[in-house]
């Protein structure tokens, strides 16, 4: 369950990256528009790195040792 919303996580970041996109190019800028949209990215970002360590830290998820 745990892998599955960081997934989503992902894609939410990637959705608002290509959304903040279409609003520079249909705004040209002149809206806030993008900039919400950044501000959207980097709180998905944040929430997605503070889950990601949390479930380090707990032992929800573990790290590969071997590279390969």
């Amino acid at each position: 369950m745990l892998k599955v919303i960081i997934v989503v996580l992902m894609l939410a970041v990637v959705v608002s990256l290509f959304a903040g996109l279409v609003f520079l190019i249909k705004d040209g800028g002149k809206t806030n528009r993008v900039v919400n949209s950044l501000a959207v990215r980097v709180s998905l970002s944040v929430l997605l790195l503070a889950l990601i360590l949390i479930s380090l830290w707990h032992g929800d998820l573990s790290l590969n040792p071997t590279p390969y």
